[in-house]
């Protein structure tokens, strides 16, 4: 997600900027060309439907950047449900995994590690989603999930093909032990399958944006639309700068210039539309899922009382993964 209130003008000719502005000015001059010093003057067109398909584009492009915008910003509420259900996990454990006239527990320290390996799990889940939505699953298990994890049953879920739902079993599993064994009321039981609950629905949202894509129609004939426009405007605007500029022999070249930026323009805003229709591909327009776990991670161990915390992520060229 880039992060910056402005973006720099770098950033905009690497990504949006100089591949389409060269194929724009250059068609654009081939069509001055033509019309100009080598008299090709069958090639202008009314400017009337020239214009009247330039509204039509900049609603169809209008109307596909709407909804891809919709499809990132559900993905950026999902994972802000995520952080507030994992806060909300962690305050359970803490208040709920308690010590009852059922069930003794030795020390503090046996207290603890129970607390800490449930919260663990949790910074578990939340990596291993991340790395499921990114398809990053096989190449980055051991080194950005496996750490959280202490049962070797937990550690061995890589080869799943769900890791993350498995891991959410393994806490229900777990849940559903502490309250045989009398550390957890009914009522407690309920509420921390509730939170439970709360995550798979986060999940199961996560995972339908992720696999169904943008409408393939839309997305298509937005970028042909587009390209059509590109292709038709030097021709209705050649003719109108010919006929009403008196500046002399060489005013017809003015059109590249105007003809290249309109084109740009409409270029830029299809692929804006176009970076935002997967919000979970770890590009710079896309959900900061590393940065957000890491947030969660900082939230969840320092409640349990650990100060060795690793640092909040900052942008890398203005962007946060």
């Amino acid at each position: 997600m880039y992060t910056r209130k402005s973006l720099r003008p770098l950033f905009v000719w690497r990504n949006y900027g100089w591949r389409p502005l060269l194929v724009f000015a250059t068609y654009d001059a081939l069509v001055g060309l033509l019309y100009g010093p080598l008299n090709v003057h069958w090639l202008d067109i009314p400017w009337a439907p020239v214009a009247m398909l330039g509204t039509a584009v900049a609603f169809y492009i209008g109307f596909k950047s709407n909804g891809s915008y919709a499809r990132f910003w559900e993905g950026r509420q999902l994972w802000g449900s995520i952080v507030n259900t994992s806060r909300t996990w962690a305050l359970r454990v803490f208040d709920f995994v308690q010590a009852t006239p059922n069930e003794r527990i030795p020390d503090s320290q046996e207290l603890h590690e129970l607390h800490r390996r449930l919260l663990y799990r949790q910074l578990a889940w939340c990596n291993a989603l991340r790395l499921h939505l990114r398809r990053q699953t096989a190449e980055r298990w051991d080194a950005e999930v496996a750490p959280y994890l202490t049962d070797p049953a937990d550690r061995a879920l890589s080869r799943t093909a769900n890791p993350p739902t498995h891991l959410l079993r393994h806490q229900s599993r777990e849940v559903l032990e502490l309250h045989q064994r009398g550390l957890l009321t009914e009522y407690r039981h309920v509420a921390m399958m509730d939170t439970i609950q709360d995550l798979f629905n986060a999940q199961g949202a996560c995972e339908r944006i992720k696999n169904t894509p943008f409408p393939r129609q839309y997305a298509y004939f937005s970028f042909v639309f587009v390209w059509l426009f590109a292709a038709v405007l030097p021709l209705g605007l050649v003719e109108e700068f010919d006929s009403r500029l008196a500046l002399g022999p060489y005013h017809v070249w003015l059109m590249v210039p105007f003809a290249t930026l309109v084109s740009w323009v409409f270029h830029t805003i299809e692929k804006v539309g176009h970076n935002s229709e997967n919000p979970f591909d770890n590009e710079v327009n896309d959900v900061p899922m590393t940065t957000i776990c890491r947030s969660i991670e900082i939230d969840l161990r320092e409640l349990l009382g650990e100060t060795d915390l690793p640092k909040p992520l900052q942008p890398v060229e203005d962007v946060l993964y």
